[in-house]
């Protein structure tokens, strides 16, 4: 007898929103390459003609849609729910993915506001807002509209380690330079991600919906040695997290072998928050 592949989501059919950024692009292809169809959301219009000419390369085109989708405009999701199901009939996973960052790696660190909480703009952090909170929610509205018609449906928030703790200022003051300061913009909006995840999963759990997050830290992407080397003093690891070590668990809590698990986060960090 064949051993039942208990993490299969093969033929499932999957919304990742931010679908251009390091995690979304990366959660989308280990989908694909496990055999689900994959709706990618991506906000910047003038990227999805390069990405649309990659995948076309790498996966069938009956596997696969890309669509512009501005998780802040409600206009914008019903059209990309609309293509999706017009495409495939049918939603199974709604993965809530896009969000404002301000990232520490090389290309964005020119761009990064270092300013402490007390000078923080107000506007960046509303404007983080209405992506990360008010977008997340209005997706999820959406996505929640359809499954309970369709009897059910999963969703995957990501989240953070800046979800469950306070960022360690230990990692931002290098010997090269000011310190640097994670905004709060980021940690308020992540921290609204857990809670929002239980409050999903126990209102729908009668009615077939999962909800569950995924909070992830550190994850490489063209830091400099400063960083790495700060980073790796305050890892249990003593690394960052590869990109595609966040594949098996979004992979899992997509699969119906994750049907008892609801309302929970799961936590991909190396350890970062064990100590």
């Amino acid at each position: 007898m064949a051993k039942k592949n208990l993490f299969s989501v093969e033929n499932k059919v999957v919304l990742v929103t931010g679908a251009a950024g390091l995690i979304g692009n990366q959660v989308s292809r280990a989908f694909l390459d496990a055999g689900a169809r994959v709706i990618l959301g991506v906000h910047t219009t003038t990227k999805i003609p390069a990405i649309q000419a990659e995948l076309n390369q790498q996966y069938k085109p009956d596997n696969f849609l890309v669509c512009q989708l501005d998780i802040t405009n409600e206009k914008s999701i019903s059209e990309c729910l609309e293509s999706a199901i017009n495409k495939f009939s049918r939603i199974d996973v709604l993965i809530n993915n896009a969000a404002i960052d301000a990232k520490f790696d090389n290309k964005h660190i020119d761009n990064l506001n270092a300013c402490r909480f007390e000078n923080y703009p107000v506007e960046l952090i509303e404007k983080s807002l209405q992506v990360n909170v008010l977008g997340t929610i209005k997706m999820t509205q959406a996505f929640c509209r359809y499954a309970l018609q369709q009897n059910g449906g999963c969703i995957i928030n990501v989240g953070s380690t800046y979800s469950l703790i306070a960022p360690n200022l230990g990692l931002y003051d290098f010997p090269t330079s000011k310190i640097r300061y994670k905004p709060v913009d980021y940690v308020a909006s992540k921290s609204f991600i857990p809670n929002f995840t239980r409050y999903i999963a126990t209102l729908y759990g009668r009615n077939g919906i999962r909800c569950n997050a995924i909070a992830p830290h550190g994850v490489f992407d063209e830091h400099d040695d400063d960083f790495l080397t700060s980073f790796s003093k305050l890892s249990p690891l003593g690394r960052m997290c590869k990109k595609d070590e966040l594949e098996a668990a979004f992979i899992f809590l997509a699969a119906d072998s994750s049907t008892y698990i609801t309302g929970t986060t799961m936590v991909v960090d190396g350890g970062w928050t064990a100590w």
